[in-house]
């Protein structure tokens, strides 16, 4: 059957691809249809035709699946940001383990056999709401010229209004809301993108989920804030609020954060413990934020620019993992590539004999080394560079070696550079955190064609109500067995 743009088709959605959409087929064609989620009956308006495959947009719902559920955020269709709000918790959890294995089977090339055998369950939320300790709120008007802010829709730059996000903290819709009621009422304009004018751009809000402390930056394209003593004063009520900021981007860009930052009131950073959990507080499913474990915690100061995971309560989850997995007894010698900030090297610090960081983002390593000496930690060391070129120097003209590596790179994966000289220096164990199981995979499949054995694997959920999965896996080296 031929179908064209504008054709309306009823589906029966059997499957989910990697950004959430439903599949269904039909006619010999494969449709994606987004918003739609596995069990679904649907009726779909055709929007683009391909050979063999369509695009189709959600038009009505004939037949709900057992698995779908009321989305907690009526925006989450227009904004994009929940891809898969929609679905039950517990059918989240099996898309992102289906994906993964996928992944690691089609472009790792490892056997479903293998993956039954090394792979541990995904480590879900017990609250997987109201998780975000970061958020980054764009400012625009609305067509009456009004203040709003929220987030934009999908693939593009139109804000939709919302103060009160399912995914952040819930002091956010308290903070907006003040910043809203200011700007309107000192008639502070906001920006415009496509004029450049206007004033406030941006607001970023982080808490500290173990100290409770908030800070807010204002990204401003200017140099001062209009009645700026005002707004202070209304910030400082919100319990917690610990600093306050601006940030001056007067450039035109996506980059949200300008490259000079000033604090206006308070401290110019808040603070926040990652502790290690057991395996059996992980394996029992317990949502526990640090304060509560027999560890003494990893201390970080965050500025504005920190980086810093976006999801406490997994963050502990996952670093614990990788810890488990490296296996370390106290002797020894780890590389820890693309560390920024220091989190996982600092934990691995505390249990090995010397750590070496590498970091591409001189602010980061400066604020891994601040880390350091902030948990009296002594056997962490760290090096600004490109993990591809620092390695091999380190390796080839100073003989530095590795009993342990662990690596959590970017969404690209590692540079196959690194991944030479990791097979040259063949450590006796690799942990590989990763946030793309598809590059994870490619990886995987290089490291194994070179001496390493896949041995665990494990996917946390950092990010609920979106698609995305973060991984923790094992290889050894077959020679040291």
């Amino acid at each position: 059957m031929e179908y064209r743009k504008d054709d309306i088709i009823t589906l029966r959605i059997d499957d989910m691809g990697t950004d959430g959409e439903g599949i269904g087929k039909a006619g010999g064609f494969t449709f994606f249809v987004k918003d739609a989620v596995i069990g679904d009956t649907v009726e779909a308006k055709v929007m683009k035709v391909k050979k063999g495959y369509a695009y189709a947009r959600l038009v009505r719902i004939v037949e709900p699946s057992p698995n779908r559920t009321e989305p907690r955020c009526p925006y989450h269709r227009q904004c994009g940001g929940c891809q898969i709000q929609a679905l039950d918790y517990a059918a989240q959890l099996a898309f992102k383990e289906h994906k993964v294995r996928n992944n690691l089977n089609r472009i790792g090339g490892f056997s479903m056999e293998l993956l039954d055998r090394v792979m541990e369950p995904i480590v879900g939320m017990k609250e997987p709401f109201y998780y975000r300790n970061k958020a980054q709120f764009p400012v625009g008007a609305d067509k009456n010229g009004e203040p709003v802010t929220g987030f934009y829709a999908g693939r593009t730059h139109a804000i939709i209004p919302n103060t009160d996000c399912a995914l952040g903290v819930k002091e956010n819709k308290m903070i907006l809301e003040i910043l809203l009621g200011y700007m309107k009422k000192y008639k502070v304009a906001p920006y415009d993108e496509e004029t450049g004018e206007g004033l406030i751009r941006h607001i970023l809000i982080r808490k500290g989920f173990t100290s409770g402390e908030i800070m807010v930056c204002i990204i401003l394209n200017g140099e001062k804030l209009p009645q700026e003593e005002r707004l202070v004063e209304q910030l400082r009520s919100v319990k917690g609020m610990t600093s306050i900021s601006i940030s001056i981007n007067r450039d035109n860009t996506n980059v949200i954060m300008g490259k000079e930052c000033r604090t206006i009131w308070g401290r110019d950073t808040i603070s926040d413990v990652i502790h290690v959990r057991s395996i059996g507080d992980i394996n029992a499913g317990r949502d526990i934020v640090s304060g509560s474990s027999d560890d003494e915690g990893i201390s970080f100061a965050i500025s504005p620019m920190s980086f810093y995971q976006v999801n406490p309560v997994q963050t502990e989850k996952l670093y614990s993992i990788a810890l488990d997995y490296a296996e370390l007894t106290g002797t020894e010698t780890v590389w820890d590539l693309y560390c920024g900030i220091g989190t996982i090297s600092l934990f691995m610090a505390k249990r090995a004999k010397q750590v070496y960081g590498v970091e591409v983002v001189g602010q980061a390593v400066a604020d891994a080394r601040k880390n350091a000496a902030r948990n009296n930690i002594e056997n962490a060391r760290f090096y600004v560079g490109k993990a591809e070129e620092v390695l091999p120097v380190l390796y080839e003209e100073e003989g530095i070696y590795a009993d342990v590596i662990c690596v959590d790179p970017p969404r690209k994966g590692c540079d196959a550079a690194c991944l030479e000289t990791i097979v040259k220096m063949a450590p006796r164990r690799i942990v590989y955190v990763s946030c793309d199981s598809a590059t994870l995979a490619r990886d995987l499949k290089y490291l194994c064609a070179n001496g390493y054995e896949l041995r665990r694997c494990r996917a946390a959920d950092l990010f609920s109500q979106t698609v995305h999965v973060e991984m923790v896996v094992l290889l050894t080296y077959t020679v040291h067995q």
